[in-house]
């Protein structure tokens, strides 16, 4: 046997999703008996959890055996809906392959009524699978794990470092991790091979769900952000280097395990994502400094920046069929575009300036109960603020790229499918964004001498 052979069988090993399935059986997640078409006991979730989604399917590439029905969108958020000892049957499973992305085609038996409440994905009403979870601290840990690639934790992530701790160490992981999430969301839709079949695996979240699987855009992540993030402070800031070395591993394999764990990818894709992030590392990491050099001092780097990032947008929208992923990937190009206008404005007018290479490096202060408190308040304060602001462009966006392109409103989640509404609201509102946390919102803080 080859080399290429060797490869190619072991690619195809881990891959498998068995594996997927005897990982979690190894942390205390089972799978729950799944339901028949024998009489429920609440006939409204039967149909709430299994009638199809009328107007939102997406039509992926049909798996052997599959059947010729919609696929439900995900969200771009994941959560954790499983409850830990909890029982019933799995609302969000059973569908066939091709429905719902790595759904395998057996119902299985009758299961015991439903216990406890899950969390629906908001896009498509679709609910993660019920599962009995025996190891609470490990369900609970990976939960952690799994966050540390969601919205939330960016939304939260990124602002602290540029408003509390150093704003140009903010700014470059912004840059790198725009860079790593957008490759990494086009090369899924240049493979497009499905999540692991369930079952075997136990779905404990299906915001992702929809989805193309390799590589996971959570390992890239949790990979890229650690790594450039003592890439960026060691000889910068004074602390250790061995902290750094031990927060990389940590970090990496929760996310990573994570992602295993809740069933949302294989092994290969774990590998994968990982080698691809060292490998794009590699070759852009040289170039942070010039990228966020020429976004602050480049007379027409606005412009550059939006249309770059909008072009980058239409792109990705070409590479498949709507999900999803379109709507993430117009989210963080907007994102990486405002934060980028954002520092620029901030920069001319001086409102923002990095310390003098001069200084370098610098001692992390001593913490006293003012500069907590003014931290606080300062995410506080901001984080109101982006909020109000995305809810505001979100309220304006949709209805006016709807009129614009003719396109009806009424269903708000259905006109989200077409490319002429997601990617102007996705692209806009996070724009606006990013260019409230580098510009507005320190502004704001100097108004009101916090800053």
């Amino acid at each position: 046997m080859s080399l290429r052979q060797r490869l190619a069988q072991l690619a195809r090993r881990l891959q498998e999703p068995q594996k997927v399935a005897r990982f979690q059986r190894l942390c205390g997640v089972e799978a729950l008996p799944r339901r028949s078409a024998a009489p429920a006991t609440d006939p409204r979730e039967d149909e709430k959890a299994e009638a199809p989604l009328a107007g939102e399917a997406r039509r992926r590439e049909p798996q052997p055996g599959a059947s010729a029905g919609p696929q439900p969108p995900g969200n771009d958020r994941n959560q954790c809906p499983a409850k830990p000892g909890g029982g019933g049957g799995g609302g969000g499973g059973g569908a066939p392959n091709g429905v719902r992305n790595g759904l395998a085609t057996e119902l299985g038996p009758a299961s015991p009524p439903r216990v406890g409440a899950l969390r629906r994905n908001s896009l498509t009403g679709e609910e993660g699978e019920l599962a009995h979870v025996s190891n609470w601290p490990l369900y609970y840990l990976f939960c952690f794990g799994t966050e540390l690639g969601n919205e939330l934790f960016y939304i939260l992530f990124f602002p602290f470092w540029i408003w509390n701790l150093d704003a140009l160490v903010g700014r470059r992981l912004v840059v790198i991790w725009v860079l790593v999430m957008y490759l990494g969301q086009c090369t899924k839709d240049i493979i497009r091979w499905p999540r692991p079949a369930s079952p075997p695996v136990v779905k404990l979240e299906v915001f992702y769900n929809s989805e193309y699987s390799m590589p996971s855009t959570h390992a890239m992540s949790g990979t890229a952000i650690p790594i450039s993030m003592i890439l960026l402070t060691y000889g910068r800031w004074q602390y250790p280097l061995l902290c750094g070395l031990i927060l990389i591993p940590c970090w990496c394999s929760l996310v990573c395990l994570s992602r295993i764990y809740m069933g949302m990818h294989s092994i290969l894709d774990i590998i994968a994502g990982f080698l691809y992030t060292i490998l794009i590392l590699a070759i852009f990491y040289p170039f942070v400094d010039l990228i966020d050099d020429f976004n602050q001092t480049h007379k027409y780097a606005p412009l550059i920046i939006i249309g770059l990032h909008l072009a980058l947008g239409i792109f990705s929208f070409t590479l498949d069929t709507w999900s999803t992923s379109r709507g993430d990937t117009a989210e963080i190009l907007g994102s990486g575009a405002g934060i980028a206008c954002g520092s620029h404005v901030s920069h001319n007018v001086g409102l923002m300036l990095d310390p003098s290479l001069d200084i370098l490096p610098l001692a992390l202060p001593p913490i006293t109960v003012t500069m907590f408190g003014k931290a606080i308040l300062r995410i506080l304060i901001g984080m109101v603020f982006v909020l109000i602001v995305r809810d505001i462009m979100k309220r304006i966006t949709i209805p006016l790229a709807c009129k614009i392109f003719s396109i009806p409103c009424d269903d708000i989640r259905k006109a989200r499918q077409h490319m002429e509404v997601e990617l102007p609201y996705r692209y806009i509102t996070y724009g606006m964004v990013g260019f409230s946390i580098t510009f507005l919102v320190p502004y704001l803080f100097f108004f009101i001498g916090i800053s």
